[in-house]
Formats: structure tokens, C-alpha cells, sequence
């Protein structure tokens, strides 16, 4: 349709409506009841499953009181004509790479709960028409904050960088190349919600663990007690044991 926003500026609306809910420490259902539109309507906008129309945008611009059109989209890293991604991201090929395509159980340490592990999805493939891997969170508990990007893999250093880059902004995941069952382990480096809505540099362990077939390993905030905690707690003390990424100062959770 002719008012449908196009991928990236549907991208970039859908960034600014978060960021603006997690600034106001707004839910999208009061987002949706401001803007007089359906939460359905809304959610498929944000994750992606259905472009922005000009009506929608300019509801949520007047229940935001703030505009949403023309925010300009994180620069995408340009195709290359060799199949090879950009040199900034390593300038791999899909064949020496597909090996990380596929899902992951991502588990990083609760900067919230001390104690507790906080495990999500992690979807990493192949996008042909940039020719580079990319990424994309999904069942997370704060869903305003679900991050999407590209992965770097430069040959230099071996390791894989999962990057969240907009307008200037930076999260970063640094792993190491996978062990010999599969899991990247490493260190995430993010912003976080401080005092009021000031946002504080944060840093956790984090691992990635491939998802084999059809198993369905548990998502959200894993607690002591729970029936996969021992494992997911495991999983992350180990990175700081066997020194997949140092912690200065820091120990493992007794």
C-alpha cells in the first residue's frame, strides 16, 4: 500500500517507540489504548511482521507527543558484489560461516537479581542481500529492549561480535569461537537503566548455547530452586572459571 512505511523506516519507528517506552517506563498496551489502535496491530508493527502505515505513525506520534517519522535508520553495512561481507565485518563468506547459523539459548547473569540467570533466544542467519550474518533476540522477558543487528568475524582475533548499532549507540557481544559442544562464551557489554531513566554501562558473563531439534529449554529469569537453574548457573560461572573471559576483581556465584 502506498502509505506502508518501507523496511528501514518501519525499523527505525519501531526502535524510537521503544526507547520512548522505556524512557517513559510505559507498557505498549498503554501505547496502544493513547493511540487508539489494537496492541495486535501494534506488536506485529514492532516486531517486524507487518510495515508501519502513516496512520498508525501519526496516532502514536500524537499519544507520544513526540515524531516518529523521518528518524533516520542505523546505516546498513554496504553489499559487497563478491559475496563476501563488508571488511569491516571480516569480509567472511557464507560457506566458512554457516556453521553459527541457527538458534541459541542465550544465558548471561541477572544484572537485576544477583544470583540469577536470565536466559532469551538468539537467532543468527544468513542475509543474502547484504551478504553478512545477522542477529536477532527474541523471548525476552523486557521485550522494549530485544536487540537485532550484524555479526563480525574477523579473522584477526577469531572471535564473533554480535553489534546493536544505532544512531551512534553501541551493544556488543564478544565471544569466543565455539568449544567442542557448540557454546560461545563471553562477555556483554550493554547500557541498563540506572537512577530514574538515566541509562549506566553494564558488563555480564554471557553464553550461547546451541538449540538441538525440537527442545524447548526455559526462557525468562531463572531463579534458585528452578529445575534448569543448576545448569544455567553453571553455564555462565564457567565462562569466569576456565577463563573465557576475564572479570577483574569479580568471582563466580557460589
Amino acid at each position: 500500500m502506498h502509505d506502508e512505511f518501507d523496511v528501514g523506516q518501519s525499523n527505525a519507528v519501531a526502535t524510537k517507540v521503544r526507547e520512548e517506552l522505556a524512557r517513559r517506563r510505559r507498557s505498549r498496551q498503554w501505547l496502544a489504548d493513547e493511540a487508539k489502535i489494537s496492541i495486535s496491530t501494534l506488536e506485529k508493527a514492532l516486531s517486524g511482521r507487518r510495515p508501519f502505515t502513516l496512520g498508525t505513525v501519526v496516532r502514536l506520534e500524537e499519544a507520544l507527543t513526540t515524531r516518529l517519522r523521518d528518524v533516520p535508520a542505523a546505516p546498513a553495512p554496504a553489499p559487497t558484489d563478491n559475496g563476501l561481507a563488508p571488511e569491516e565485518l571480516g569480509a567472511y563468506g557464507r560457506a566458512g560461516v554457516r556453521w553459527l547459523e541457527g538458534h541459541y539459548l542465550t544465558l548471561r547473569a541477572s544484572i537485576d537479581e544477583p544470583g540469577a540467570v536470565y536466559a532469551y533466544r538468539t537467532f543468527i542467519s544468513w542475509d543474502g542481500e547484504r551478504n553478512l550474518l545477522q542477529f536477532a533476540e527474541s523471548a525476552r522477558l523486557d521485550s522494549d529492549f530485544t536487540q537485532k543487528g550484524v555479526v563480525s568475524f574477523p579473522a584477526l582475533s577469531g572471535h564473533i561480535y554480535l553489534v546493536t548499532s544505532w544512531e551512534g549507540q553501541y551493544r556488543m557481544a564478544l565471544l569466543c569461537r565455539p568449544t567442542i559442544h557448540g557454546d560461545m562464551n563471553g562477555v556483554l557489554t550493554t547500557l541498563v537503566v540506572g537512577s530514574g531513566s538515566q541509562l549506566i554501562p553494564a558488563s555480564t558473563p554471557i553464553t550461547l548455547v546451541p538449540i538441538r531439534g525440537d527442545a524447548a529449554p526455559q526462557m525468562g529469569i531463572i531463579r534458585a530452586g528452578m529445575d534448569c537453574y543448576e545448569e544455567y548457573r553453571t553455564r555462565v560461572d564457567c565462562i569466569m572459571i576456565k577463563r573465557f573471559a576475564l572479570f577483574p576483581g569479580l568471582s563466580a556465584q557460589a
